[in-house]
């Protein structure tokens, strides 16, 4: 199997990375934090890259690409830590140019390309433990379309986002729908919070709230999207890793005790063997979940859950074995090594943590599986 990039690929991750290096260092993102979590117009110069349009079909005025130069470009995002939610507008772009009626496409496709709209899956509710088809939700059919009513939680950027994409409960099953807030008024408002690693999300509520349907198989689209979700969170944790893993080895070239760079003793260079191990493993699955977005929805899911198991060792040796190789000076809020920790740490958590997806996988092995076939 050919691993190599194409030129146009690469392109692509060359104009991301001068952007991250250039125009998204560690003081700008200290200044999105405090600012509250999300930078619209950093969101802004990354939909002029073509960013916002990846997913979005050429039709629509996007650049019509695949899952290979979206994990690309989460890579690169990744290496700078950077908020704005881009996985969101990958998912949102997919859902929409997969599910939505026509109508719906050409209203908001365009739009999502330009970056003049962010659109962003409110899927999570406290008792769905990440199961798309457990949802509290509901939508009542009324005389000019639809009607929502219930709470998603952890909506990213929830509060400054232009439209939601939320599954609700109907009397055929899940459906998908999508709320613009400017067309829901005060049947829908958010409470915004700050997360760990310095992002933003919201609670959002909704009451009689006007909806448009984008399809009645809603539990599997939500699925869909969450895998898509996955891959770009898997190629955006490669690039993080890679990222502490070098700043890491640049550390113990630097720091000297005894007379020496501590890079020199053993016990540690082992250490680095073993973080550098599982960033190369991590790798391995993000291009495997990758190359399975597009397969049949069960071989699909079934492949981002082995990825999202075995990415969620890699950060948590990888955040862990960084702070320890550093000492003190990783957990403190002026060295970027301990923002590295924290983002690597919540990320675990993202779309299903590492328990649920190894449940997952176990619960889809075969018979035959085990050392004894």
């Amino acid at each position: 199997m050919d691993f190599d990039f194409s030129d146009e690929q690469e392109q692509l991750r060359d104009a991301v990375r001068r952007w991250v290096d250039k125009g998204y260092d560690f003081e700008r993102r200290k200044q999105v934090v405090a600012g509250g979590g999300f930078d619209r117009a950093a969101y802004t110069e990354l939909a002029e890259l073509g960013v916002a349009g990846l997913y979005v079909p050429e039709a629509h005025g996007g650049m019509g690409m695949g899952p290979v130069e979206g994990m690309v470009v989460m890579e690169e995002l990744g290496r700078g830590m950077v908020l704005e939610p881009v996985a969101q507008t990958l998912i949102a772009s997919a859902l929409l140019a997969g599910y939505a009626p026509d109508a719906v496409q050409a209203d908001w496709l365009p739009r999502l390309a330009g970056g003049e709209a962010l659109v962003v899956l409110a899927h999570q509710e406290r008792r769905n433990r990440y199961d798309p088809s457990r949802c509290d939700t509901t939508a009542t059919q009324t005389a000019t379309g639809w009607a929502l009513t219930g709470q998603k939680s952890v909506v990213p950027v929830g509060d400054h986002a232009d439209s939601w994409l939320v599954p609700a409960r109907t009397a055929q099953g899940v459906a998908l729908f999508l709320v613009d807030r400017a067309a829901a008024g005060g049947a829908a408002c958010t409470e915004a919070y700050g997360l760990q690693d310095g992002g933003r999300a919201a609670e959002l509520h909704l009451k009689d709230c006007p909806a448009t349907l984008v399809t009645q198989d809603g539990a599997a689209a939500v699925q869909h999207g969450v895998d898509v979700g996955i891959a770009a969170l898997c190629a955006e944790a490669v690039g993080l890793m890679d990222k502490t893993v070098a700043t890491t080895a640049e550390y113990l070239n630097t720091r000297k005790q005894f007379g020496v760079a501590i890079a020199s003793f053993q016990a540690l260079r082992h250490r680095m063997a073993d973080m550098k191990m599982q960033l190369e493993l991590a790798r391995s699955m993000s291009f495997y979940a990758t190359l399975k977005l597009n397969e049949a929805p069960a071989e699909r899911s079934l492949a981002m859950s082995r990825a999202k198991v075995q990415l969620g060792q890699s950060m948590r040796y990888v955040g862990q074995q960084a702070v320890q190789l550093h000492g003190g000076i990783a957990v403190t809020d002026e060295y970027i090594v301990s923002h590295y920790f924290k983002r690597l740490t919540q990320m675990e958590m993202l779309f299903g943590d590492t328990l649920h997806h190894t449940a997952r996988v176990s619960e889809q092995m075969e018979e035959t599986a085990g050392v004894f076939a």
